[in-house]
């Protein structure tokens, strides 16, 4: 009975993203692009994650997580507006924060490339015999190498329809798993059986291992870079719906995670989730493979094909997308066989903290020029210090 409800929910949410008024609408079409990053891969991760680390306290984390996010978008999103109302004029000092924040961006999207693929890799053999470490890395190994054919010899134009597709796809499998875990919560609440699992970390560790989960949340500053698409206004709307459909979703889902498995029934591994659903409705663990694996591929062909272009692009077409492609995929295999998932998601994580904190001294500047020193203005850079130091000391979660 719960898997067929849960498959009317993929259907029902499948059907609503195919329909023709919302699927063509500009305002959603831009919105798409961010929330597939925001909700790809830490959807996958974060359950087991906080669960297993922070238990009880796991839905506060990702309140945190959630907010850290949302600080930063707005900072971006200050960036935006204001490159708008300036006509595209900027100083001397804001070129080099935003030409600095380019390079940092172009490498974040690297690593952040390895940890999708290594994700595929994961759930790609985690339902099959050969479910071990190194067929997932071969596995991921070998989507590298059919990126970089893809990408050398044809571009990436012929996928550029995948990332609506499989957006559409995640959000109505998320659906069906939120359907799945509302039900699977009240008969746990109404036997008095809620999980209260006490947290295993604390203190700068508990900080620390929060700031190498910032990935898990990134995606929002796509927004930032579709501008040859959208108004400055469609783009400023689009990364604020996203941010707020995925805090929604990752506020219930922790919700709903933190306080129905025992430590017990948690198993740390980069899958863990594919286990831990098993529990709740034997459908989930198909339904969420196919997520997985269709929301790492798009997502790592849009971050290869965006760090391509700017590798292209900042060094006046010296490196030509093509070689940024090949850089990229020699990277992050080197990563694939040298690190684990949770290792290159730190890795990300203080990667794209850097760009957040570059965006937020360009936001501080041009508020401190629009109004000297300020609410704004200081806001702004204190996200500054904050992206440094989750960049110095964001660490990866252990087993």
């Amino acid at each position: 009975m719960l898997d067929a409800l849960i498959l009317l929910a993929v259907i029902l949410v499948g059907g609503l993203m195919a329909w023709p008024r919302l699927a063509n609408n500009r305002l959603w079409l831009a919105t798409l692009t961010p929330l597939a990053s925001i909700i790809g891969s830490g959807f996958l991760v974060l359950g087991p994650i906080l669960d297993d680390k922070f238990g009880k306290y796991g839905l506060v984390v990702m309140g945190v997580l959630c907010a850290m996010a949302a600080a930063f978008g707005s900072a971006i999103r200050y960036n935006i507006n204001t490159r708008n109302d300036q006509g595209g004029e900027i100083g001397p000092v804001v070129q080099r924060f935003e030409q600095a924040s380019s390079w940092v961006l172009a490498f974040a999207y690297v690593i952040s490339v390895a940890y999708y693929l290594n994700l595929f890799g994961a759930f790609g053999v985690s339902l099959t015999t050969a479910d071990d470490a190194f067929s997932a890395r071969l596995l991921t190994t070998a989507v590298f190498g059919l990126i970089l054919m893809i990408g050398w010899t044809r571009g990436f134009s012929a996928l550029e329809r995948l990332e609506q597709v499989s957006v559409g796809i995640k959000l109505a499998i998320i659906a069906g798993l939120l359907v799945g875990l509302a039900v699977y919560f009240g008969g746990k609440a109404s036997h008095g059986a809620l999980e209260l699992n006490p947290s295993i970390v604390g203190g700068w560790e508990a900080a620390t291992l929060v700031f190498g989960l910032i990935v898990t949340v990134q995606g929002f500053e796509t927004s930032r870079y579709l501008g040859e698409t959208y108004s400055p206004t469609i783009r400023v709307r689009s990364m604020l719906l996203a941010q707020l459909i995925a805090t929604l979703i990752y506020l219930v889902y922790i919700g709903f995670v933190t306080f129905v498995f025992s430590r017990e029934e948690l198993k740390f591994s980069e899958t863990a989730i594919v286990d831990m659903m098993g529990v709740v409705a034997p459908i989930l663990p198909v339904l969420l493979v196919a997520a997985a694996l269709s929301a790492q591929l798009s997502a790592a062909v849009a971050d290869t094909n965006g760090s391509g272009g700017l590798l292209e692009e900042l060094t006046g077409g010296k490196v030509s997308s093509r070689m940024g492609y090949l850089f990229l995929v020699v990277t992050g295999v080197a990563l694939t066989w040298a690190a684990d998932v949770f290792e290159i998601i730190s890795y990300a994580s203080r990667a794209f903290a850097l760009y957040y904190a570059l965006q937020s001294a360009v936001a501080a500047k041009a508020a401190w020029n629009a109004n000297g020193v300020g609410p704004r203005s200081v806001a702004y850079a204190a996200l500054v210090v904050l992206g440094l130091v989750i960049a110095v000391f964001g660490t990866p979660v252990e087993g």
